[in-house]
């Protein structure tokens, strides 16, 4: 019986050619890339430890080692990428963003210029503090 997280025949077609296969003139590949890919995507969706893989899936340190690797290599980067512009094209947006927000922080600022800066309102608490007794 599959788990909630292991990818449908649907979406393995997606992700498929985007999922790094066997290096030319290595050994032979004895686990699916398929069976890895759920490996990773069971424990990043249960947020379970690599080593509490259940047992049916591959071994934790085959399933981490890819994991790694693909992240090194940038494949990550990659599939989120496509998968948004595929995303978009199917909304019929443009594939790639026209603006982006990096950060929508706002901090309060002084109109001197100096070396205090931000807003603590911690700080500014006309309250007496309590002191516990242990």
């Amino acid at each position: 019986m599959p788990y909630p997280s292991d990818v449908t025949d649907e979406e393995w077609e997606i992700l498929e050619p985007l999922i790094p296969g066997e290096k030319p003139g290595g050994r032979p590949q004895e686990i699916a890339r398929r069976e890895i890919l759920n490996g990773i995507l069971y424990v990043l969706r249960s947020a379970c430890a690599w080593r509490m893989m259940p047992h049916d899936l591959p071994h934790w340190s085959t399933v981490y080692l890819s994991f790694r690797l693909w992240k090194q290599a940038g494949v990550w980067e990659h599939v989120n990428a496509a998968l948004r512009r595929d995303l978009r094209v199917s909304l019929g947006r443009d594939p790639e963003p026209s603006a982006a927000i990096l950060d929508s922080q706002s901090i309060k600022t002084s109109s001197v210029r100096g070396d205090e800066r931000g807003f603590d309102g911690g700080k500014k608490n006309p309250r007496q503090k309590t002191v516990c007794a242990g």
